[in-house]
C-alpha cells in the first residue's frame, strides 16, 4: 500500500504548511479523491472458484484485445495468444489459469507503452510466468504480465517449484496494463477458445479456453 501511504503524507504536509482557506481546502479535497481512487484501485475482491481443469480461467480481469496465433520460444514453438488489457479500473490482481506447477519466472526490461497498442506485448516491461499443468493435458503454458504507459510496477510471488491451485493468486500489475495467456499448438492437445475480441472476462472466473475431453 504504498502509493496510499505516499498520498496520505502529502495531505498531511500540506494541512501542515498551507495556511487555512480556499487553496487549501482545494488542495485537501483533490488529494481526498485520489486516495479514495486508489485504495478502491488495490481493491482485491474474494471470488469463489469453481475448480475445473478442462477450463482455463482468465488470469486478469479485462477486455479481450487480441487472440492470435504466434511464435513462442519459451513454450517451443507455435502458440495461441490470448490478450487482455486492464483499465485503470479494473481489478489488477492477477490469478492462475489451473492449477499448476512454476518451472521459470523471466523478468524483462523495456518500454512504457499504451497497453492498447499493437506491439505492447513485445516491447513493454513485461514478466513471463511459464507454469505446467498439473491435470491432463500436461502441457505447459505462459502467463506474461505487461506494463502500460500508467503501469510501473509489476509484482510477481510465484518462484520456481511453487504449485499452485486454479484461481489462486500470484501477483499483480499496477495501474493501467495487460495480460495474456499462450498455449501450446504443437503437443496434441485439443480446445477450443471461449471468448472473443472486446468480451470483459475477470480474473479466476471467465472460462478463457475449454479442453476437448
Amino acid at each position: 500500500m504504498l502509493y496510499p501511504a505516499i498520498t496520505l503524507a502529502a495531505m498531511a504536509v500540506v494541512f501542515v504548511l498551507l495556511p487555512p482557506g480556499i487553496p487549501l481546502a482545494a488542495i485537501f479535497v483533490v488529494l481526498l479523491l485520489v486516495l479514495g481512487w486508489m485504495l478502491w484501485f488495490f481493491r482485491d475482491p474474494e471470488r469463489k472458484i469453481t475448480p475445473n481443469e478442462l477450463i482455463l480461467l482468465s488470469p486478469a480481469d479485462g477486455t479481450i484485445t487480441d487472440i492470435a496465433e504466434t511464435d513462442s520460444p519459451e513454450l517451443g514453438g507455435r502458440a495461441m495468444r490470448i490478450g487482455m488489457f486492464l483499465s485503470v479500473f479494473s481489478v489488477h490482481v492477477n490469478r492462475m489459469p489451473c492449477g499448476v506447477r512454476v518451472e521459470a519466472v523471466n523478468y524483462k526490461k523495456g518500454k512504457f507503452k499504451n497497453a492498447m497498442a499493437g506491439d505492447a506485448w513485445q516491447v513493454n516491461e513485461s514478466n513471463d510466468v511459464i507454469v505446467s499443468r498439473l491435470c491432463e493435458p500436461r502441457h505447459r503454458l505462459l502467463v506474461r504480465q505487461i506494463s502500460g504507459a500508467i503501469a510501473r510496477h509489476i509484482v510477481c510471488k510465484a518462484e520456481p517449484g511453487a504449485e499452485y491451485a486454479q484461481g489462486e493468486r500470484f501477483g499483480m500489475i499496477k495501474f493501467g496494463s495487460r495480460a495474456e495467456i499462450y498455449l501450446p499448438l504443437n503437443d496434441g492437445a485439443s480446445f477450443d477458445v471461449a471468448v472473443k475480441v472486446g468480451e470483459k472476462v475477470n480474473a479466476g472466473i471467465s472460462p478463457l479456453v475449454v479442453y476437448r475431453d
